[in-house]
């Protein structure tokens, strides 16, 4: 009776290898049919002597896309830009960092950077593990030869360039332009969405520059005219280029009105000595002779310290949550917005494919509590509610729905007692997904998807 045993044993065991191994190679084929091997750096057709990263349909931090649909509908890129000068490398990098954790679709960055720091960001972008998810294209600094000293010298450094973006990235149709110090806080897809509900008038999307008037620097300083009751702030700004390419500007220039290559200048050379915050003054006065060019968004697209830092004004961000950050002054680089500091931090530091619960929202958690004696830091769980939400919704890709959530969704009341739906452990293979919650091994659970 025990040899008959044994026997049995060591037959289940076998048949469980056999399986098991099955299951890998199977997987594995189709883990390799969609792209092949690894494409290494290639030239960027869209723009001569620009590099990307390019390789197979892949996987990145958002899950996986459905093999069958990649091979005949590759995904739509998203175009992100930035303009990095001085000492803004790290800066840029981390906000880089951020807009990969949580996207869907594939990224291309257009990285505008003096030319020193052209080596430091390929080496670092190089080392970004998501091919097919990342690609990027480096410029220089480019301004029209004939003003360039001018548009150089207007606010900061470089921070003029984004006007002429339009006119440099001819073959790209919409574009999403952030500065420096943004830090995504949920898929930039989700932005991204926002161009398909402009109406047939709208060429750009930005948020208002204050919510609340009694501390608005436009109503109360501007030399100039500007949109709205508070301005707008351009340091998120959404564009449809081929649209603000095409279209002719009313001004208070000349009656005739102005293509954008050709209001540029004119505008300069009028408002130059009234103008306070370069080129953002500049896009105020062009959007308030063309209110119906513009679609404003809600203020936690565009959370910046003067959202808290007298009290909390942001209501959106109160229901919500902060959707992106915007750590203008310097606040990643001093104490005195410690809250914002925390943020920037723990997203500077996270190693990606480390666990986002462990690695990134307990330790900022812990970090944010320390901050509770500012004006920010008592609202700092506004800083988390998106974070965490984007942390569950990209845990639920990435099991297509399968790892049982509507067991669980009633302790969703608090961030502590959400940790454990997202303890997700990935084991034996990408295409079968081990549940861990607390610790408790709960099985196998096949992603078909």
């Amino acid at each position: 009776m025990r040899r008959f045993a044994r026997v049995a044993l060591l037959c289940l065991g076998c048949a469980v290898c056999s399986l098991l191994y099955g299951l890998s190679q199977l997987a594995l084929s189709l883990e390799q049919e969609p792209g092949g091997g690894r494409d290494t750096q290639a030239r960027d057709p869209a723009a001569p002597g620009g590099r990307r990263r390019a390789g197979s349909a892949g996987r990145g931090e958002a899950g996986t896309e459905r093999y069958e649909y990649m091979k005949t509908h590759p995904p739509e890129k998203m175009h992100l830009a930035v303009v990095a000068c001085g000492e803004r490398l790290e800066e840029t990098v981390t906000m880089l960092r951020s807009a990969i954790i949580f996207s869907i679709k594939p990224l291309h960055f257009h990285i505008f950077a003096e030319d020193q720091l052209h080596e430091s960001f390929k080496d670092t972008l190089d080392e970004f593990p998501y091919e097919g998810k990342v690609y990027y294209t480096l410029y220089p600094i480019t301004f029209p030869s004939e003003s360039a000293a001018e548009w150089k010298k207007l606010f900061k450094p470089c921070a003029s360039q984004r006007l002429f973006l339009p006119l440099i990235l001819k073959n790209v149709d919409s574009l999403l332009y952030v500065d420096t110090d943004i830090l995504f806080l949920r898929p930039v897809d989700d932005i991204w969405s926002f161009l398909g509900k402009f109406n047939s008038t709208q060429i750009a999307a930005m948020a208002p520059e204050h919510e609340e008037p009694r501390i608005g620097w436009y109503n109360r300083f501007a030399r100039h005219p500007y949109y709205g009751v508070t301005g707008i702030n351009s340091g998120v700004m959404l564009m449809n280029m081929t649209r603000i390419r095409r279209k002719y500007f009313k001004n208070d220039m000349t009656p005739v009105r102005l293509q954008w290559r050709e209001i540029l200048m004119p505008l300069l050379k009028k408002y130059k000595l009234n103008i306070t915050w370069g080129d953002q003054d500049l896009l105020n006065i062009m959007f308030f002779h063309n209110p119906e060019s513009l679609y404003v968004f809600p203020c936690q697209w565009n959370y910046r310290p003067d959202h808290c830092i007298y009290g909390s004004n942001c209501k959106a961000a109160e229901e919500e949550g902060i959707f992106i950050l915007h750590g203008n002054r310097g606040v990643y680089h001093d104490d005195k917005q410690p809250t914002f500091r925390a943020v920037y931090e723990a997203i500077k530091n996270y190693s990606f494919g480390d666990d986002l619960v462990h690695s990134l929202l307990q330790p900022l958690e812990q970090e944010l509590q320390k901050t509770m004696h500012t004006y920010c830091g008592r609202v700092y769980k506004v800083f988390i509610k998106q974070l965490t939400k984007s942390i569950r919704d990209l845990y639920a890709r990435r099991s297509k729905g399968r790892l049982m959530f509507d067991d669980v969704q009633g302790f969703e009341s608090s961030v502590l007692n959400q940790y454990f739906l997202y303890k997700v452990t990935v084991f034996l293979h990408p295409t079968l997904y081990g549940l861990k919650i607390g610790g408790v091994h709960l099985g196998i659970v096949e992603n078909t998807g």
